[in-house]
C-alpha cells in the first residue's frame, strides 16, 4: 500500500497545482469592472473591487501594478499574491475637459 501512496499524493499535487494554473484568468485594473475584480483576484472581495474602481475613477489609471497598494485596503501582500493575474493594459480615453480643448489649440496655434 505505502508504495501507492507516495506516487498518488505526488500525482494529486501536481494536479492541484496544475488545475489552478490553467484555471487562472487574468484581470486588466485599468478596465475591469468591481464584480470581475472580485472574481478573478485573491483576497479581493466586494468591498475592495469597488474600492480599486473608485480609486481608478479619482486617480486615473493605474501605471504599474505596485500603485494598487495605494487603495485603501490593499497591501503589499495582495499585490505580490496577485501580480500574475494582474494586467495593466490600456485604460479607457478621458476626454479633457473644453476648456482644457480650447487652451491647447490656442497654445500650439500660436508656435
Amino acid at each position: 500500500m505505502k508504495t501507492f501512496t507516495k506516487p498518488l499524493v505526488a500525482l494529486l499535487l501536481s494536479l492541484l497545482i496544475g488545475g489552478t494554473a490553467w484555471a487562472s484568468e487574468t484581470v486588466n485594473i485599468n478596465t475591469a469592472d468591481a464584480a470581475t475584480l472580485d472574481k478573478v483576484l485573491t483576497n479581493v472581495g466586494p468591498a475592495k473591487a469597488e474600492a480599486i474602481v473608485e480609486h481608478r475613477k479619482e486617480h486615473g489609471a493605474f501605471r504599474s501594478v505596485e500603485q494598487l497598494a495605494m487603495v485603501k485596503g490593499i497591501g503589499l501582500r495582495t499585490v505580490e499574491l496577485n501580480r500574475e493575474l494582474i494586467e495593466l493594459g490600456a485604460a479607457p480615453a478621458r476626454t479633457p475637459a473644453a476648456g482644457a480643448t480650447a487652451a491647447t489649440a490656442t497654445a500650439t496655434a500660436g508656435r
